[in-house]
């Protein structure tokens, strides 16, 4: 029996009089409820209880005991009672990885309109493009593009990430419009080295043929806001996600380019360190998370923080 229910049961001793009284409470034999406040007193080298036939009185020690155990058994009740409103309302500090362009481009707006509807909510928003051990760092969730790989964690999918080939209308013009993925090799391509690094594009044709198709081009970045202001400037195609093309597709920058070909599309998901016993801030952010990135979430502006991105510059720093 570990300490703190061997201290549970000696307070029911005292304050029933009897073992068997204290065994019936808390499940066990009477024979049981003996042997632990007899290795209790064994422990500490003390006598706590006087036994008799008509039930049991403490000693001096003991009663010193009972008060010092009654306070440990207050904390403890305490302690529970914070941990289940902690459970019963969203607060407390919650720390948050994301990559850093779905990060600065979707989860910004996101996390300010979560924290304006959970104002007992601090944040703890972090940017990196290299794997985070949520362990080690303390993170509470983590938002990943691609296959879940480490079984280990807890994970909520939110929902899809298309791509879309772009490239700006001049260029169009001067090099004419792709009408098919072999017409590539004749185009010049910006590519993000991040996910293309073999400089290959994967895409499928309409009626459903997988392609994988070599592509050249003045510029490699593993920056998504670099490959973007790349395409703006004519400087070739690019294939990106929608939620980076989306403003420059609104103000005619960009167009889409083999629109009737079919990209790669990546799964997002929030993860965490365990999948028991998640907090409820966790689980409160990730469904907040899940229904704004529901539908065709990457066409739409975020409603905070759009008029911040519409006035800064193409090429963000990131």
């Amino acid at each position: 029996m570990d300490r703190v229910t061997g201290i549970a049961l000696f307070i029911r001793v005292v304050e029933t009089g009897s073992f068997s009284k204290a065994a019936i409470e808390t499940g066990i034999t009477q024979p049981t409820a003996t042997k632990a406040v007899a290795a209790m007193e064994q422990r500490l080298g003390a006598r706590l209880l006087h036994r008799s036939t008509r039930g049991v009185t403490l000693t001096e020690v003991g009663a010193l005991y009972y008060e010092k155990c009654k306070l440990i058994a207050r904390e403890i009740e305490e302690a529970d009672n914070l941990a289940t409103l902690l459970q019963s309302k969203v607060g407390g500090h919650l720390r948050v990885s994301t990559s850093v362009a779905f990060g600065r481009r979707v989860v910004v707006p996101l996390v300010l309109r979560y924290m304006q509807q959970h104002p007992d909510i601090t944040l703890d928003l972090t940017f990196d493009d290299h794997y985070v051990n949520l362990v080690e760092q303390g993170v509470d969730l983590a938002i990943r593009m691609g296959p879940m790989a480490d079984s280990t964690l807890g994970a909520r999918y939110l929902g899809t990430n298309p791509w879309l080939m772009v490239a700006a209308p001049p260029y169009l013009a001067a090099r004419g419009t792709p009408a098919s993925a072999a017409d590539l090799a004749a185009h010049d391509c910006v590519v993000y080295s991040s996910v293309q690094g073999d400089d290959r594009w994967s895409l499928r044709t309409p009626a459903g043929q997988k392609l994988s198709v070599p592509v050249k081009g003045p510029m490699r970045s593993n920056n998504l806001s670099a490959v973007l202001a790349a395409a703006r400037a004519g400087m070739g195609l690019a294939v990106l996600p929608w939620y980076v093309a989306r403003k420059s597709l609104a103000d005619g920058a960009v167009v889409p380019v083999l629109a009737d070909h079919g990209l790669p599309e990546q799964e997002v998901h929030a993860v965490f360190p365990s999948p028991k016993l998640v907090p409820l801030k966790v689980t409160s952010f990730s469904t907040f998370l899940q229904q704004s990135l529901a539908g065709d979430w990457w066409r739409q502006a975020p409603r905070t923080g759009e008029a911040v991105q519409q006035n800064s510059s193409d090429y963000p720093a990131e």
